[in-house]
């Protein structure tokens, strides 16, 4: 798949327009006013079953992190930024299997669609769908963030996708050359009250990747949508393991050599169980992506 073919594949319909969404008199202003409540337990859970499966049940790394979603609540990954992307990639692929669409807000500017097309790939699919079924909208400062977050309520009731995902919003406002230091903290804790706001509005799920932790996002715990499950990705000598904390549970995922055969190999012809490797080469295809 050459360069040219694979940006094609991404929707040029932008999911919001950034330039007019940003103020035109300067920066969005930040709320005022009393602090409010004393911070409540980092990882507040309730457990309600979704209304629809986002993922699908098999392979079962899909059926696992399916369980940790739920509608109008968050689920929060935590862990090393270069597993949660590679994970994020595998769960792109998987809601296309379950005929899902995405709503990405990506702040960290990390979204590859090579890499993606490649997972979609070794689970048998197109590229086209894979990507087609993400709405994607970047934002490049704090403040075209928040502006992003304010119309995300409006865009999904118009789109109305199956997952959102928040891709390392505190990732833009660490920059003290774009935003003055004291503007940082009452920025995160408004975006967390637009993100409860959201979430509550809607009924849908919510995902967010907090790589350095939910103590790096101010408001998300005191002032957040209400918690599903916080998954965080721990690395291991074997691969990496999902520690869910909503239920204590654990799935280890472990590397494959190239050439090695896994337990699909040997399941009947009609078997639906399959075995995922984790960062294993894609299955060889007649055209090539370049990751650039």
């Amino acid at each position: 798949m050459s360069r040219g073919v694979a940006a094609a594949l991404v929707s040029s319909d932008p999911a919001w327009a950034i330039p007019d969404l940003v103020p035109a008199s300067g920066p969005v202003s930040i709320p005022t006013g009393p602090a409010g409540p004393g911070p409540r337990i980092p990882v507040r859970i309730r457990r309600r079953l979704p209304a629809r499966r986002v993922l699908p049940d098999a392979p079962a790394l899909f059926g696992w992190l399916g369980n940790r979603f739920a509608p109008g609540e968050a689920t929060i990954w935590t862990g090393a930024s270069s597993a949660i992307d590679r994970l994020l990639e595998l769960l792109y692929a998987g809601s296309t299997l379950a005929d899902g669409r995405i709503s990405l807000l990506e702040g960290a500017n990390r979204f590859n669609p090579y890499r993606i097309a490649e997972q979609g790939q070794a689970l048998g699919l197109e590229p086209d769908p894979v990507l087609a079924g993400i709405r994607l909208a970047r934002a490049f400062t704090a403040y075209q963030l928040v502006a992003l977050v304010d119309g995300w309520s409006a865009e999904a009731r118009r789109r109305r996708p199956t997952l959102l995902i928040g891709h390392e919003l505190p990732a833009l406002f660490g920059n003290p050359e774009e935003l003055p230091p004291e503007e940082r903290e009452p920025l995160l804790r408004y975006v967390a009250e637009r993100l409860a706001d959201l979430v509550e509005g809607t009924g849908l799920p919510l995902l967010l990747t907090v790589s350095e932790g939910v103590a790096t996002f101010p408001g998300l715990a005191e002032k957040g949508p209400r918690f599903c499950d916080l998954v965080r990705l721990i690395p291991r000598p074997a691969g990496v393991e999902l520690a869910s904390v909503r239920e204590g549970r654990r799935l280890l995922m472990v590397h494959r050599s190239p050439g090695q055969l896994g337990l699909e190999e040997f399941a009947p012809p009609d078997a639906t169980q399959e075995v995922n490797p984790w960062a294993a080469p894609p299955l060889p295809t007649v055209r090539h992506s370049r990751n650039d």
